[in-house]
């Protein structure tokens, strides 16, 4: 019969925390990084509006 390791209650406990803070702290970069996109999409629309209203501005000039 294969011999299966033994871990204290304590141990199994703390390796399952790791993983879940490991979890935790991927998912915390994936909104940290899905906040940023969402920044710069509304900056990049915020820039062409406003470089469309210096056209407009320039040609009626």
């Amino acid at each position: 019969m294969a011999e299966t390791t033994k871990l204290s209650v304590e141990k199994a406990l703390n390796k399952l925390r790791e993983a879940d803070i490991r979890k935790s702290k991927a998912t915390q970069h994936e909104e940290q990084i899905d906040a940023l996109d969402e920044e710069t999409k509304r900056l990049r629309a915020q820039r062409l509006r406003l470089e469309a209203h210096q056209r407009r501005s320039t040609k009626r000039d």
